[in-house]
């Protein structure tokens, strides 16, 4: 059954990690963010169900690293912070079975990702970091050449006292805050520079700058060359910009990151992707209400709330499994305590399908803060390159 949902890649399956409670397909745990109240995240995590395990479906990408899991857990909690309560939930998640973590340096969530998965280690929920695909990304200020790639020839773990020598200054400063060797996977955020220094969205409109794709590019092929990361992809990039990337790249992009969901569903993206060989993974698969980049639109649709309540399931079911069997990797992400996010044993029918790929469509995260008359793009069209 699931070879007919991947394309552009082998698909393996790889058994989740033993959960100490055997009575649930699919466990939550909460993630916990704060602003000035406190509101609760949930995510999914694949488990065991009366001694038999439950598969996590895998993508082999086109780098040929380690294959990727297909359910992932993106970190992304807005506002922005690091807490001990959020190293507390990842811990769980990784005790709970999660093998995929998505980060990044603006989401201040990869020293407590680090963190806890030094902790997993210690206590033996797993036995190494090998056991885990971990994805971070390089924000827009330090997206320039000089930034990105130093002549890396020595240890991959950076140290204080190693600033005499030259590094991969981003990357290495991501390395430090996971307490990593090496990335899975290393992606440029966005198709776009800003001044360096800032770790910060919304940005200054003045520090805007048009992004220098090819140094930029060219230093993420040396970080994969010299093994610091093991692939590496691009996120919010339109099929108009994969193709420039793809006509100055020595290494293809092996993954685009982007908005997938029942009313942005990508199509003309997505098969242009299959084509030429990149792992589409998906973000806000749910609409991300909430944050500042998401919309309430999905978890108010009335055709997947029809199709919830015909089949049985919730709404954050139907739209997961609809990316699940797109071939997409989901990154999951739910604020909702009481969904029980069961995604893997049931399919949706033809007729189903058929409902969802008629939504009116509607995309959710602009990136208006990316925007401005005086910078690289004056317009969403331009940022998006018509695809909205």
């Amino acid at each position: 059954m699931w070879s007919g949902y991947v394309r552009g890649g082998a698909a393996t399956r790889q058994p989740c990690a033993a959960a100490k409670d055997n009575n649930y397909l699919l466990s939550l745990f909460l993630f916990p963010r704060f602003c000035e109240a406190l509101m609760v995240a949930v995510f999914v995590c694949v488990c065991i169900h009366n001694d038999d395990m439950v598969t996590i479906p895998e993508v082999m990408l086109s780098s040929g690293a380690k294959p990727m899991p297909l359910i992932g857990l993106g970190t992304a909690v807005y506002p922005f912070a690091a807490s001990e309560t959020m190293r507390a939930a990842i811990l769980r998640a990784i005790e709970l079975g999660y093998r995929q973590f998505d980060t990044a340096a603006l989401y201040r969530s990869e020293e407590p990702l680090g963190e806890a998965i030094a902790e997993a280690v210690r206590s033996g929920a797993i036995e190494s970091r090998d056991e885990l695909f971990i994805t971070s990304k390089l924000w827009c200020s330090d997206a320039h050449g000089h930034l990105v790639l130093p002549a890396l020839q020595r240890t991959l773990r950076y140290h204080p006292h190693h600033a005499m020598f030259p590094f991969h200054y981003a990357l290495q400063r991501t390395v430090w805050n996971l307490q990593l060797d090496y990335l899975d996977l290393y992606l440029i955020h966005w198709p776009v520079s800003t001044k360096p220094g800032r770790y910060e969205v919304p940005m200054p409109k003045e520090d805007l700058q048009p992004i220098d794709l090819s140094s930029v590019w060219k230093a993420m092929e040396q970080c994969q060359r010299l093994g610091l990361t093991r692939s590496i992809g691009v996120s919010n990039f339109s099929t108009k910009k994969l193709e420039t990337l793809l006509s100055i790249a020595n290494i293809p992009p092996a993954v685009n990151q982007v908005e997938v969901n029942p009313l942005w569903q990508q199509q003309k993206l997505r098969e242009f992707c299959v084509a030429k060989g990149i792992q589409v993974c998906a973000y806000s698969p749910l609409g991300a209400k909430g944050t500042m980049w998401g919309q309430d639109w999905v978890m108010n649709c009335d055709v997947i709330k029809d199709i919830a309540a015909a089949k049985g399931k919730t709404l954050a079911q139907i739209c997961l499994r609809w990316v699940h069997e797109q071939g997409d990797c989901v990154l999951a992400k739910s604020f909702n305590e009481k969904i029980l996010l069961d995604i893997l044993d049931w399919e949706l029918s033809e007729e189903e399908k058929r409902k969802i790929s008629e939504i009116p469509q509607r995309k959710g995260c602009l990136g208006l803060e990316f925007v401005s008359d005086d910078g690289p793009y004056k317009s969403a069209e331009e940022l998006w390159d018509g695809e909205i």
